[in-house]
């Protein structure tokens, strides 16, 4: 695994922005995080995990996660943009309780995510089987707080 680098770095960097707080926008986005949560609870539930959608699975788990992590950003005032805003917005994790392993698992998807959007990447039922277990474990811990 590689390492995460802090979210103060990402600021240094302007990669993150502070702004005026948005919190429609963080609503909106925590509205479709539910939205497609609920779509996957019933997909796994009428469909299963198989090899043939553990790309589609992590793929919608990597969105759900990481609209809330947006959410809180603009909550809090903070907007990402550029090269590193996805991996700025997986550090910021950290400051919702994400322990370094977590971290260092959402990055995982993160890049995997990415390999099945630009390079074909094909993930298998196992690791789909991870990523669900980690997205219905910390959707509760990114979904609390004053949003």
């Amino acid at each position: 695994m590689r390492y995460v680098k802090p979210f103060e770095e990402f600021i240094k960097d302007k990669i993150i922005k502070k702004v005026t707080a948005d919190k429609e926008r963080a609503r909106s986005l925590i509205l479709e995080s539910e939205r497609k949560l609920n779509s996957l609870n019933e997909n796994v539930e009428k469909i299963g995990v198989k090899d043939a959608n553990a790309n589609d699975y992590a793929e919608y788990c990597y969105d759900i996660l990481m609209f809330l992590i947006r959410a809180r950003l603009y909550f809090e005032g903070y907007t990402s943009r550029g090269l590193g805003a996805h991996e700025a917005e997986v550090s910021f994790a950290r400051h919702m309780g994400f322990n370094e392993k977590e971290v260092l698992f959402l990055d995982q998807l993160r890049y995997f995510r990415n390999g099945i959007l630009y390079y074909g990447k094909r993930l298998d039922k196992e690791y789909a089987e991870k990523v669900l277990e980690f997205t219905f474990k910390n959707y509760v811990k990114l979904r609390t707080g004053n949003i």
